[in-house]
Protein backbone atom coordinates (compact mmCIF):
# COMPACT_ATOMS: atom_id res chain seq x y z
CA UNK A 1 0.00 0.00 0.00
CA UNK A 2 2.73 2.57 -0.76
CA UNK A 3 1.37 6.24 -0.69
CA UNK A 4 -1.87 4.53 1.31
CA UNK A 5 -2.78 4.71 4.30
CA UNK A 6 -4.26 1.76 5.52
CA UNK A 7 -7.82 2.43 6.38
CA UNK A 8 -9.38 0.85 9.80
CA UNK A 9 -12.51 -0.62 11.54
CA UNK A 10 -13.18 -1.06 15.06
CA UNK A 11 -13.91 -4.94 15.47
CA UNK A 12 -16.65 -3.83 17.95
CA UNK A 13 -18.46 -3.08 14.62
CA UNK A 14 -18.03 -6.55 13.07
CA UNK A 15 -20.71 -8.94 13.31
CA UNK A 16 -19.96 -11.73 16.06
CA UNK A 17 -19.43 -14.56 13.96
CA UNK A 18 -16.76 -12.60 11.42
CA UNK A 19 -14.96 -11.15 14.75
CA UNK A 20 -15.06 -14.88 15.67
CA UNK A 21 -13.33 -15.96 12.67
CA UNK A 22 -10.78 -13.18 12.43
CA UNK A 23 -9.80 -14.10 16.24
CA UNK A 24 -9.04 -17.54 15.35
CA UNK A 25 -6.56 -16.21 12.40
CA UNK A 26 -2.78 -17.56 12.88
CA UNK A 27 0.28 -14.97 11.54
CA UNK A 28 -0.09 -15.49 7.77
CA UNK A 29 -3.37 -17.16 7.72
CA UNK A 30 -5.66 -14.77 5.24
CA UNK A 31 -9.64 -14.53 5.72
CA UNK A 32 -11.49 -13.95 2.02
CA UNK A 33 -14.37 -11.70 1.89
CA UNK A 34 -15.88 -13.16 -1.42
CA UNK A 35 -18.91 -11.89 -2.97
CA UNK A 36 -20.41 -13.58 -6.32
CA UNK A 37 -17.15 -15.64 -6.23
CA UNK A 38 -14.83 -13.14 -6.56
CA UNK A 39 -12.52 -12.40 -3.35
CA UNK A 40 -13.45 -8.46 -2.92
CA UNK A 41 -11.26 -8.16 0.57
CA UNK A 42 -8.69 -10.00 2.53
CA UNK A 43 -8.19 -9.90 6.01
CA UNK A 44 -4.61 -11.34 7.13
CA UNK A 45 -3.78 -12.59 10.95
CA UNK A 46 -1.53 -10.18 13.41
CA UNK A 47 0.85 -11.93 15.08
CA UNK A 48 0.47 -9.67 18.07
CA UNK A 49 -3.08 -11.05 18.48
CA UNK A 50 -1.05 -14.73 19.18
CA UNK A 51 -0.13 -13.01 22.75
CA UNK A 52 -3.84 -13.36 24.47
CA UNK A 53 -6.65 -11.78 22.95
CA UNK A 54 -9.00 -13.72 21.09
CA UNK A 55 -6.55 -16.53 20.06
CA UNK A 56 -7.74 -19.35 21.77
CA UNK A 57 -4.37 -18.86 23.94
CA UNK A 58 -5.28 -18.07 27.35
CA UNK A 59 -4.17 -14.10 27.81
CA UNK A 60 -1.05 -13.65 29.89
CA UNK A 61 0.46 -16.46 28.46
CA UNK A 62 3.15 -15.66 25.73
CA UNK A 63 3.72 -17.70 22.54
CA UNK A 64 7.21 -18.11 21.13
CA UNK A 65 6.64 -16.78 17.35
CA UNK A 66 9.28 -18.60 14.77
CA UNK A 67 9.41 -17.32 11.58
CA UNK A 68 11.24 -19.58 8.72
CA UNK A 69 13.10 -17.61 6.07
CA UNK A 70 13.69 -20.94 4.27
CA UNK A 71 10.82 -22.17 1.49
CA UNK A 72 8.35 -24.62 3.57
CA UNK A 73 5.55 -26.34 2.82
CA UNK A 74 2.31 -26.19 4.89
CA UNK A 75 2.38 -29.87 5.73
CA UNK A 76 6.12 -28.92 6.68
CA UNK A 77 5.55 -25.92 8.38
CA UNK A 78 2.33 -27.82 10.26
CA UNK A 79 4.93 -30.26 11.25
CA UNK A 80 7.31 -28.36 12.93
CA UNK A 81 4.49 -26.28 14.47
CA UNK A 82 3.25 -29.31 16.11
CA UNK A 83 6.82 -30.78 17.27
CA UNK A 84 7.67 -27.53 18.50
CA UNK A 85 4.43 -27.72 20.64
CA UNK A 86 1.74 -25.23 21.41
CA UNK A 87 4.35 -22.38 23.10
CA UNK A 88 5.42 -21.63 20.00
CA UNK A 89 3.53 -20.49 16.42
CA UNK A 90 5.39 -20.92 13.05
CA UNK A 91 4.82 -18.53 10.56
CA UNK A 92 6.71 -17.83 6.38
CA UNK A 93 9.30 -14.72 7.15
CA UNK A 94 7.17 -13.11 4.45
CA UNK A 95 4.12 -12.51 7.32
CA UNK A 96 6.48 -12.64 9.97
CA UNK A 97 5.82 -8.75 12.36
CA UNK A 98 9.17 -7.71 13.41
CA UNK A 99 8.56 -8.51 16.36
CA UNK A 100 9.23 -12.32 15.89
CA UNK A 101 11.28 -14.27 18.63
CA UNK A 102 13.01 -16.93 16.23
CA UNK A 103 14.14 -16.66 12.98
CA UNK A 104 14.96 -20.34 11.52
CA UNK A 105 17.16 -19.91 8.88
CA UNK A 106 19.19 -22.02 6.37
CA UNK A 107 22.72 -21.75 6.01
CA UNK A 108 23.33 -17.84 3.95
CA UNK A 109 25.82 -15.49 3.82
CA UNK A 110 27.25 -12.96 6.86
CA UNK A 111 25.73 -9.97 4.48
CA UNK A 112 22.16 -12.17 4.18
CA UNK A 113 22.03 -12.45 8.46
CA UNK A 114 22.85 -9.07 8.71
CA UNK A 115 19.57 -7.71 6.61
CA UNK A 116 17.92 -10.35 9.04
CA UNK A 117 18.83 -9.09 11.81
CA UNK A 118 17.84 -5.78 11.00
CA UNK A 119 14.82 -6.24 10.00
CA UNK A 120 13.86 -8.43 12.53
CA UNK A 121 16.41 -6.94 15.64
CA UNK A 122 14.86 -8.73 18.28
CA UNK A 123 14.85 -12.23 16.85
CA UNK A 124 17.18 -14.87 18.02
CA UNK A 125 18.73 -15.68 14.69
CA UNK A 126 19.40 -20.22 14.61
CA UNK A 127 20.83 -21.24 11.39
CA UNK A 128 19.50 -24.85 10.51
CA UNK A 129 20.39 -27.19 8.00
CA UNK A 130 17.86 -29.47 7.31
CA UNK A 131 17.60 -32.69 5.29
CA UNK A 132 13.30 -34.30 5.39
CA UNK A 133 12.65 -36.40 2.30
CA UNK A 134 9.24 -37.20 3.98
CA UNK A 135 8.10 -33.82 3.67
CA UNK A 136 10.36 -32.99 0.87
CA UNK A 137 12.91 -30.54 2.57
CA UNK A 138 16.14 -29.81 1.78
CA UNK A 139 18.79 -27.16 3.76
CA UNK A 140 22.44 -28.51 3.58
CA UNK A 141 25.14 -26.34 4.34
CA UNK A 142 28.58 -26.78 4.72
CA UNK A 143 28.72 -28.42 8.12
CA UNK A 144 26.21 -31.60 7.12
CA UNK A 145 28.56 -31.65 4.09
CA UNK A 146 31.72 -32.07 6.52
CA UNK A 147 30.01 -34.22 8.88
CA UNK A 148 28.75 -36.58 5.71
CA UNK A 149 31.92 -36.85 4.43
CA UNK A 150 33.28 -38.22 7.78
CA UNK A 151 34.00 -35.27 10.71
CA UNK A 152 33.04 -36.77 14.06
CA UNK A 153 31.86 -33.23 15.09
CA UNK A 154 32.52 -29.57 14.58
CA UNK A 155 33.69 -27.51 17.54
CA UNK A 156 33.29 -23.55 16.54
CA UNK A 157 35.43 -22.36 19.20
CA UNK A 158 36.48 -18.33 20.00
CA UNK A 159 39.84 -19.00 22.13
CA UNK A 160 42.23 -22.17 22.84
CA UNK A 161 41.06 -22.32 26.50
CA UNK A 162 37.57 -23.04 25.00
CA UNK A 163 38.71 -25.36 22.60
CA UNK A 164 40.51 -27.14 24.83
CA UNK A 165 37.48 -27.44 27.19
CA UNK A 166 35.19 -28.19 24.17
CA UNK A 167 37.58 -30.92 22.91
CA UNK A 168 37.75 -32.69 25.94
CA UNK A 169 34.16 -32.37 26.26
CA UNK A 170 33.31 -33.86 22.51
CA UNK A 171 36.17 -36.83 23.20
CA UNK A 172 34.59 -38.14 26.19
CA UNK A 173 31.33 -37.62 24.74
CA UNK A 174 32.15 -39.32 21.24
CA UNK A 175 33.70 -42.14 23.61
CA UNK A 176 30.62 -42.91 25.44
CA UNK A 177 27.74 -42.51 22.40
CA UNK A 178 26.77 -44.97 19.62
CA UNK A 179 26.86 -44.17 15.97
CA UNK A 180 23.44 -44.12 16.22
CA UNK A 181 23.12 -40.89 17.98
CA UNK A 182 23.50 -37.92 15.80
CA UNK A 183 26.07 -35.28 16.51
CA UNK A 184 25.46 -31.81 17.89
CA UNK A 185 27.51 -28.48 17.10
CA UNK A 186 27.78 -26.47 20.33
CA UNK A 187 28.69 -22.35 20.00
CA UNK A 188 30.93 -20.77 22.21
CA UNK A 189 27.63 -19.64 24.15
CA UNK A 190 26.67 -23.10 24.83
CA UNK A 191 29.40 -23.44 27.46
Amino acid sequence: MTGHQARRIDAGRLPEDVLALVGTLRPGEELHIVSDGTTIATISGAAGAFHGGNSGIPAGEKVTLVATAMKLSESARTTLSAQLGPDYLVVDLHSAPETVDVLLIPPVSPQLIGSLRARFPKAKVVIAEIEDRELGVSYEGPLRRLLDAGADTYLPVGTIPQMARQLDRSLTHLNQITSATPLTIESPQDR
